[in-house]
């Protein structure tokens, strides 16, 4: 490990994650998971961000590529982390392959067994995480900027949807997106239809009941302002994590990327 990955380690260990007063989420299981994960990152470095006062961990990488599309950010499902095997790495070093820079990041979380309704206060959370992701990624000079969200991550995706208008990004794709717990409908509305950009929608053949049932209603509303580039995908032989079907998910992504916005 040179000086540099080394400093970085020490100092996202070290000194991260200091709390905020009100926070809801579980810092110190942040704390614990980006000990675990930051040093065995091989694609990407890890980088600390701000938001409004709360440190948290985030992997940025960019591609070989001589000329890069964009970025493309990742945020990860319910109780997960930003180099989760499943949905997340594939996404965010594949897409590294496609011309696309990477970056994935911690999302709030609680203890493992928390639940949908459990998650509801810590999606106002998410906001200035999102917010900061995505300036650090125009201050690398990404100007196209494509934010995938699955599950929760969706969850997330859409309360920042209506705290911002979705202002800063110029694609999205979610998946899995409307994700609860048996008993616990959803607590807000889908705002995709504020969005001014084209989305992709992605469910597994075989995802939640949730996800499927709410699946008219996502395709009406990424379509009444982008007819033309938003598209509802299913993923053939694949549960909601997309377990051993990364792969797959992947093409549909950057085939759906490739189609809309070709490599110059």
């Amino acid at each position: 490990m040179d000086l540099q990955r080394y400093l970085s380690v020490f100092i996202l260990v070290s000194l991260a994650f200091t709390p905020l007063p009100l926070s809801a989420s579980d810092l110190e299981r942040e704390k614990r998971m980006a000990s675990e994960i930051v040093d065995s990152i091989m694609d990407g470095e890890p980088v600390m961000l701000d938001a409004d006062g709360t440190d948290f961990l985030a992997i940025y990488a960019e591609t070989d590529a001589d000329k890069p599309r964009g970025a493309v950010l990742v945020l990860h499902g319910r109780g997960y982390h930003p180099n989760w095997v499943d949905v997340v790495y594939p996404v965010r070093t594949a897409l590294l392959e496609h011309g696309w820079n990477t970056m994935s990041i911690q999302l709030p979380v609680l203890e493992k067994d928390a639940k949908y309704n459990d998650y509801l206060p810590l999606f106002d959370e998410s906001v200035p995480r999102i917010n900061a992701a995505l300036d650090y990624l125009r201050e690398q000079d990404n100007e196209f900027i494509v934010l995938v969200a699955h599950s929760c991550g969706g969850h997330m995706a859409n309360r920042w949807i209506k705290r911002t208008g979705g202002k800063g990004i110029s694609a999205m794709v979610v998946i899995g997106m409307g994700a609860t717990d048996k008993g616990q409908p959803m607590q807000d509305e889908f705002n995709l239809d504020k969005l001014d950009v084209p989305v992709l929608d992605i469910m597994a053949s075989d995802d939640f009941n949730a996800v499927k049932r709410y699946a008219p209603m996502r395709l009406m509303q990424i379509t009444q302002a982008n007819m033309d580039k938003s598209k509802q995908r299913i993923v053939p032989d694949a549960n909601h994590y997309f377990t051993d079907r990364g792969d797959a998910l992947v093409e549909v992504i950057s085939d759906w990327l490739d189609e809309n916005w070709p490599a110059e």
